[in-house]
């Protein structure tokens, strides 16, 4: 609101007769006098305009930052189905930490130390990285618990899976997305397996599915995986296994023996009992399955995680990534391979190996750029537009550059559950990345 400009008061010049000289002169005084003041209330009133007019301009702006910060505030929401990249839903770059499980015993020392705490500083952009990969899992899976039914192609489930995962991920080459096939295993068979192309299987509802997917940034991985079963009957089978991984988890840290981590688990997986058709089944930990170590783009690093008594003295160490994965079987509590094999991986260390057949050295290529040492199957091999490999493909694993990896299975007709996660022995406490509200 602009201020009323000072009154002026002019006051009429007295005529005295006789003084025509000197009234001329008076006359030019007040009006010199008159213009000084019309003057000097014009310059005020521009003052008071101009101020006013900066007070409407600094008000407009901080309605505008006003605006801003709400909106800053509103951070975006998933949608259902899942499309939005989890790097769009956390814009300050930072993603949620797993659940913390402070060290016991020998290591308390470490909660406090200030020499750790740095080091955890140093780390923070592989922490970060890693997080963001288990954040895509949490939702990934979310969406997927919703909709998977009986009834389903096993082969939709899958692509339904990863089509998500590669949106979320924000997939870009081996820089990130898909860390390794999904594994959907039905009943005896315990890992391992995902259908090929053609493939017509459908989900039961008397089945008990294995799902088991990866995803990482840069070579960073999380593996985690639970089991799917719709008939209530299972669900003694399902808590056996999801049980005895908490228990793994629980005692897994820094200097803990693996041989003492696999008793823990074994001990807890065989207290457990299942009922199915009228029949008890002892719940068994499967013997010859292990969780595993876990490195920049390797999924299987060196060091084994046994689920029964009896493994290697082996100590875990600090700073190490761990999948700590159990199997509880119906069965005999033990693998062997069957089935057509779907799985395949480059052998981390394979060194130049001499290939004779040019399409071997051409699918070589491919596999080097896609997937690197990196687990895939032979359906990302067709996404990709790769035709007619299987003869190249049986040459590269017969020349050792890869791996095979065919389905593991437990006696015919026995049912095995398994549940999952990837842990950071950090320098101060054990961080448990992947875990999230369903389990």
């Amino acid at each position: 609101m602009a201020s009323e400009s000072p009154d002026v008061v002019v006051v009429a010049p007295v005529v005295e007769n006789g003084g025509a000289e000197s009234s001329n002169g008076k006359d030019e005084q007040l009006e010199s006098e008159l213009s000084k003041k019309l003057e000097i209330a014009e310059d005020s009133k521009e003052d008071n305009d101009e101020e006013e007019g900066s007070k409407a301009e600094a008000s407009t702006k901080k309605k505008k930052k006003k605006n801003k910060s709400k909106k800053k505030k509103e951070l975006p929401q998933q949608t259902d189905p899942p499309s939005i990249p989890v790097v769009e839903l956390f814009p300050s770059g930072e993603f949620p930490e797993g659940e913390i499980q402070e060290y016991k015993d020998d290591n308390l020392w470490r909660t406090t130390s200030e020499e750790k705490r740095e080091l955890e500083r140093l780390e923070k952009p592989i922490y970060n990285s890693v997080r963001q990969a288990a954040e895509v899992h949490r939702q990934v899976r979310k969406y997927v618990r919703s909709i998977v039914k009986p009834g389903m192609l096993m082969t939709d489930i899958c692509e339904t899976l990863e089509n998500t995962v590669r949106k979320l991920i924000s997939e870009n080459g081996l820089q990130a997305g898909i860390a390794f096939p999904t594994g959907c295993s039905l009943n005896w068979v315990a890992a391992h397996w995902t259908p090929n192309s053609g493939d017509k299987t459908v989900l039961q509802y008397d089945d008990v599915m294995k799902l088991d997917f990866g995803t990482h940034i840069d070579g960073h991985i999380i593996d985690c995986a639970f089991t799917v079963a719709f008939n209530p009957m299972f669900d003694p089978l399902l808590a056996a296994s999801r049980e005895a991984t908490y228990t793994g988890i629980k005692e897994a840290g820094i200097d803990v023996r693996l041989c003492d981590i696999g008793a823990a688990i074994q001990e807890v997986m065989e207290s457990h009992e299942v009922e199915i058709n009228g029949k008890v089944f002892q719940v068994k930990s499967i013997r010859n399955l292990n969780g595993h170590s876990i490195g920049p783009y390797q999924i299987h690093a060196g060091k084994s995680v046994p689920i029964v008594k009896g493994g290697e003295q082996t100590k875990m160490e600090e700073g190490e990534f761990y999948a700590i994965e159990t199997f509880g079987s119906t069965g005999k509590g033990y693998v062997r391979e069957d089935l057509e094999c779907s799985h395949y991986m480059k052998n981390f260390d394979a060194g130049h190996v001499p290939l004779r057949l040019p399409r071997a050295k051409q699918l070589l290529a491919t596999i080097n750029k896609n997937f690197s040492t990196l687990a895939f199957c032979r359906r990302y091999l067709d996404r990709i537009g790769e035709t007619k490999y299987l003869m190249a493909l049986k040459n590269l694993c017969d020349s050792g550059i890869v791996q095979p990896y065919p389905p593991l299975c437990d006696v015919k007709g026995s049912y095995v559950s398994q549940f999952e996660h990837t842990i950071l022995l950090r320098p101060t406490c054990k961080e448990v990345l992947s875990k999230g509200d369903d389990y």
